[in-house]
């Protein structure tokens, strides 16, 4: 099972990158960190708010059982991505990555702050049978530094609806 697994993770590698450049960057047009092992979801989360303006994606290519041949063609691969992102941001890009993920920590009690203090968004909720204190919601950073698109979930799977948050001047605007 583990062969087969280390086989697919490979052809989906050779299959899924724009090998003429050498850029990493694969057909979605992002740079793809591979992981194995239990995911950390909270962490997931806030990379995924700020996946647009890094085109940076973390694909789980095993669980827990992996083995060595896997793991070693993970960590050749994410070093090969490495690399590719040094040239597109510089050498210390982790370091201004990190710094987004911590400052993505803090927009969200900013977002959240802007959402419970908005009467439409209060009244969308309630339209939903949503309770103010157990709001749903993932955010992603949009074009501009401050301006979210935040999916509100009536479940943990399904969108109940979807605004844009402005931090700088506060607003809610509903996305129809």
């Amino acid at each position: 099972m583990l062969k087969i697994l280390s086989f697919l993770l490979a052809l989906m590698l050779t299959f899924s990158c724009e090998k003429k450049e050498g850029t990493m960057i694969h057909e979605d047009g992002y740079y793809w960190f591979l992981s194995y092992g239990y995911p950390n979801f909270q962490r997931i989360k806030l990379e995924d708010g700020i996946s647009e303006k890094w085109k940076i994606k973390t694909i789980r290519v095993a669980g827990c059982v992996i083995t060595e041949e896997l793991m070693d063609s993970v960590r050749i691969e994410n070093k090969k991505t490495n690399v590719a992102l040094q040239k597109k941001y510089g050498k210390n890009w982790e370091k201004d990555y990190e710094k987004d993920i911590e400052d993505f920590t803090m927009k969200q009690v900013d977002i959240m702050d802007i959402l419970i203090t908005n009467k439409m968004f209060r009244k969308k909720l309630a339209s939903y049978n949503i309770e103010i204190d157990d709001v749903e919601k993932d955010a992603k950073e949009l074009d501009r530094h401050d301006f979210y698109k935040v999916n509100i979930y009536k479940d943990y799977s399904t969108i109940a609806f979807t605004v844009n948050v402005d931090i700088k001047n506060r607003t809610v605007n509903l996305i129809k």
